[in-house]
């Protein structure tokens, strides 16, 4: 009896236990048929499913047979046979590429014979690309489903309200698609569990989402990053979610203090409120949150105050990340309540970029578990605690940006001092090292002996302006698993060894620019994709190395390369977006094959000895940005395909010899430099340039054969700040309208936003000589059209030109008075009108250029005194005047006649013209009164007029016999 009692609570245990979702337990006495197989409707149902999707990667291609049980990515109930979960969730999420090539995502639409699939639990659809389609309405009527994933499916429109219909679902995620909702229909959801709607526009329902998402009592997991919700309410009167583990509301621009009820989640594990515009202090209650492991406030920008005291009492916290904010204060306190955790869990650490002081504690070291420690652009002291290295899973160590010395793993601080193998022995784990200055001066040295063999493997090796050399670093030779190698500016006089390159590395970058390494270039080295090659500034020789097909950016100027450009470099390293080999030897024609990179953005091939004619291959690199080809001596005209380049913003072809009329370069819309200088181009300027060139920086078309006047056209360039049109054989007047050159008149850009700039060197007049502008093109203003065959005057307009710092109309054929407010030109520092016909006198008003330093006025017709005061006082070399008879002052002689008078006017050029025509009325008028006076009275007067005659006849008579009487003696 008591056998069968056992049988029958075994066989009861056993019934209630196969209930499970999934497994359902089949008897072995039953007569059940343990390998149920799909129903034919619902195989005919996915079907049609299939029919209306497109999958080019053939994940379907299982879809065949009579069970749809065995099909991928569908599950039955073991019991019923009936469909109950469809997986079609993307397995490819983190490539574009499936194994074989093809794009694995799923398209097209969704058919509603889904509908007929009644015990559907799980549906998800994530990771796919169904193109902008809208979300299907009908899946608010599968009733049964628990877990719908639509994310990153890109989905749009409108959210359909009929979700709320699905009273069953546990687990929501609609993120990452292009869909907007009010939210009304979310409170119907009382089981949902998990709901994530980052990046969907919920901005109607801002006012009220904390209320609705309040009426989900089950609710573990809130995410609704990026969702503009903007407003955080500050109470909550009762909170039904109390159960909440993980709060995600990023970037949604929540202007406001923190809100009370936040801190009342005592059961939160994840919180992040990053990405917004939290302000205020940072409140003692987060210490209230005792199980929180995951805290992020950082880019808020405006959290102040000190880190509260109890948040070093938060134990279980891995990762806390305030960076970019304005927190103040010590770290002391929070690192020491930190370090007393019986085993604190912190593994990483991010307070950079706010405004924290004092040293760092010796507490630090009692971080264990510590893997990253992020301290950047703070205002920290002292040096680095030696505790640091106890730190043994330490990986990533940031410093830059402070005022410490000492020695750092990842830093770019002041740092002095003497790096030795001992301050790495503990770093079993490390697997980067970055050490970086912004400075190029060197005061950090690395002093390991030669045998020293590292205890760890690095992945990221990153030394700027610290000094490893005169020898390559031996202490390299074990390092097998480097991706990154990176010893720029290190002072390593040496060649690369053999066993560097025999590592079999496989890296995505190689910078080894600024040293005086030697030596040739093997072409063994495996890079990955992308991958950067950068080993300019330094001394290696032989042809140009030819590497992977992976390198995208290649840079290998400033060396001593020679021989021709390989002819199948384009061909061999197809990826280039970034080709810099200027400033080498190489000769030769530019092979044809660059012509194939496609993906190209910069060409810079200038300085070297290339030869022949522009190839004709512009048609076939549509994204080029920078073409620079200058000091070379490369012939013939500019190829007509050029005008393809849609997006050439640069093109500098300067000091070749090139020839012909310049073509239409016409869709070359945003050209920002034009440089085609020392060149024999011929024929008249094109108007096109000033037409279709409007954001035009730089234009230099000097020492060619340009004729004909300089175009009107060329005013209408706003941000111009550099025209040279000097050295040519340009006739007319200076276009009036030279003062709408605004570009000359205000900055156009500041420091901050020229980084992008392609600077490149240009020659520009300045002071007298010419002199060559790199780093700070972008700051130089300058108008040069010296050197022609211009005429007329100086127009009036020239002195609106504000901030231009150099003005240069010499040797040409200029007439007329010097404009009298040429002093406005505040920001003048070299005018040069010398060799012309100007006259008068110099005007007062240039005592006002405060900032002149070179002024050449020779060779004109002027005349009076020469100014005095401010610069001028500075100006003491006479031939800055010379060719001009009638000046005088300072440097000159003194302006002195017979009576100590000054000789002529001081005034500005316009007064002494005044006084000129005043002069020339008087003559008039003497001249009229007198011929009148004499010629008027005889024609009046006729007795006069007899008188007049005969008196006249008596002298000729007598000047006649005069002269005969001399004749016959």
């Amino acid at each position: 009896m008591g056998h069968s009692t056992a049988s029958f609570l075994l066989l009861s245990l056993l019934l209630l236990s196969g209930t499970s979702y999934h497994d359902t337990v089949t008897l072995g006495f039953c007569s059940a048929d343990a390998n149920v197989g799909c129903m034919d409707i619902e195989r005919k149902a996915l079907l049609k499913l299939r029919e209306g999707l497109t999958d080019p990667s053939d994940r379907l291609s299982s879809w065949v047979g009579v069970d749809c049980c065995k099909w991928r990515g569908i599950g039955c109930n073991k019991t019923t046979g009936r469909v109950d979960s469809l997986n079609l969730r993307n397995p490819y999420v983190d490539v574009s590429e499936s194994d074989d090539g093809t794009l694995p995502a799923l398209g097209g639409e969704i058919n509603p014979s889904l509908l007929v699939l009644k015990d559907l639990v799980y549906l998800d659809l994530s990771m796919n690309n169904f193109g902008g389609l809208e979300l299907p309405s009908f899946i608010g009527s599968l009733e049964k489903i628990t877990y719908l994933n639509l994310s990153g499916a890109s989905f749009g429109g409108v959210i359909p309200a009929n979700l709320g219909n699905l009273s069953k679902l546990l687990h929501l995620d609609l993120s990452n698609n292009a869909v907007e909702s009010d939210l009304r229909w979310l409170s119907s959801l009382s089981s949902l569990q998990f709901l994530n709607l980052g990046g969907a526009n919920l901005t109607k329902a801002a006012p009220y989402w904390l209320p609705t998402v309040n009426m989900l009592p089950s609710l573990l997991e809130l995410h609704l990053p990026g969702c503009g919700l903007s407003i955080l309410p500050p109470t909550l009167p009762h909170i039904n979610f109390t159960s909440l583990l993980v709060l995600d509301l990023s970037a949604n621009g929540f202007n406001s203090t923190f809100s009370p009820w936040l801190f009342n989640l005592t059961e939160l594990v994840n919180l992040d409120l990053s990405r917004n515009n939290l302000n205020g202090e940072l409140p003692e209650t987060l210490g209230s949150l005792t199980h929180l492991k995951n805290l992020d406030l950082s880019e808020n920008s405006d959290i102040r105050g000190q880190l509260p005291r109890n948040l070093g009492m938060l134990c279980d916290l891995q990762y806390l990340k305030l960076s970019i904010n304005k927190v103040t204060g010590e770290i002391t306190e929070f690192i020491d309540s930190l370090s007393i955790c019986t085993n604190s869990s912190l593994e990483r650490l991010d307070l950079g970029y706010n405004s924290l002081t004092g040293n760092l504690p010796n507490s630090l070291g009692l971080l264990k578990k510590l893997r990253y420690l992020t301290l950047r652009y703070n205002s920290f002291q002292g040096s680095i605690p030696e505790s640091i290295g106890n730190l043994t899973s330490l990986e990533e160590f940031y410093l830059a940006g402070n005022k410490m010395g000492g020695i750092s793993l990842k830093s770019e601080n002041t740092w002095e001092g003497v790096i030795t193998e001992a301050h790495f022995l503990k770093l079993r784990s490390l697997k980067d090292v970055s050490i970086q200055k912004a400075s190029p001066n060197i005061s950090l040295v690395f002093n390991i002996i030669s045998k020293w063999i590292p205890p760890f493997k690095l992945r990221y090796l990153n030394l700027r302006s610290c000094q490893l050399g005169p020898k390559f670093p031996a202490w390299l030779r074990n390092q097998t698993e480097l991706v990154t190698v990176v010893l720029n500016n290190a002072k390593i006089a040496d060649t690369i060894p053999d066993w560097f390159w025999q590592l079999d590395l496989l890296l995505d970058e190689l910078d080894v620019a600024y040293n005086q390494l030697g030596g040739k270039v093997p072409n063994s080295l495996r890079f990955s994709y992308p991958a950067n090659a950068d080993l300019s500034s330094n001394r290696f020789e032989g042809p140009l190395p030819l590497w992977s097909r992976n390198i995208t950016t290649l840079y290998l100027r400033d060396n001593f390369f020679s021989g021709p450009i390989p002819s199948n470099i384009g061909d061999v390293m197809p990826s280039l977006s970034d080709l810099d080999i200027s400033r080498n030897g190489l000769s030769g024609s530019i092979p044809l094959s660059l012509g194939n990179l496609s993906l190209l953005t910069t060409m810079v091939l200038s300085n070297n000895y290339l030869s022949g004619e522009i190839p004709h291959f512009w048609n076939n690199i549509p994204f080029l940005y920078i073409v620079d080809m200058s000091n070379n001596s490369l012939s013939g005209t500019i190829p007509r395909s050029m005008d393809s380049l849609g997006s050439l913003l640069y093109l500098i072809l300067s000091s070749n010899n090139l020839s012909g009329v310049l073509p239409s370069l016409r869709n070359c819309t945003g050209m920002k430099s034009l440089d085609l200088g020392e060149n024999k181009f011929f024929g008249n300027i094109p108007a096109w340039i000033g037409e279709s060139m409007l954001s035009l920086l730089i234009l230099r078309l000097s020492s060619n054969s340009f004729t004909g006047s300089i175009p009107s056209q060329l005013c209408g360039l706003s941000n111009l700040h550099i025209l040279d049109l000097s050295h040519n054989n340009l006739s007319g007047h200076i276009p009036r309208c030279v003062g709408n050159l605004s570009g000359l008149k205000t900055s156009v850009f500041s420091d901050k936003d020229t980084s992008y700039l392609y600077q490149g060197k240009l020659k520009v007049v300045a002071k007298g000589r010419v002199q060559d502008f790199d780093p700070t093109l972008y700051l130089v203003n300058s108008l040069d059209l010296s050197n022609n065959n211009l005429s007329g005057e100086m127009p009036r307009e020239l002195t609106s030109l504000i901030k231009l710092w150099t003005l240069n109309l010499s040797m040409n054929h200029l007439t007329g008075l010097m404009p009298s407010r040429i002093g406005s030109m505040e920001s003048l520092e070299t005018l040069d009108l010398s060799v012309n016909q100007l006259s008068g006198s110099i005007p007062q008003s240039m005592v006002s250029l405060t900032f002149l330093n070179h002024l050449n006025l020779s060779y004109n017709n002027l005349s009076g005194t020469i100014p005095t005061g401010n610069q001028f006082n500075s100006l003491v070399d006479p031939s800055i005047y010379e060719g001009n008879t009638a000046l005088c002052g300072f440097p000159l002689p003194d302006c002195q006649v017979n009576g100590g008078t000054p000789q002529g006017p001081s005034g500005g050029g316009e007064d002494t013209g005044f006084k000129m025509w005043g002069f020339i009325i008087s003559m008039v008028i003497g001249f009229v009164m007198g011929f009148w006076g004499v010629c008027g009275s005889l024609v009046i007067s006729k007795p006069w007029r007899k008188t007049y005659f005969h008196f006249t006849d008596k002298m000729i008579v007598a000047c006649i016999r005069k002269y005969q009487g001399a004749q016959e003696i």
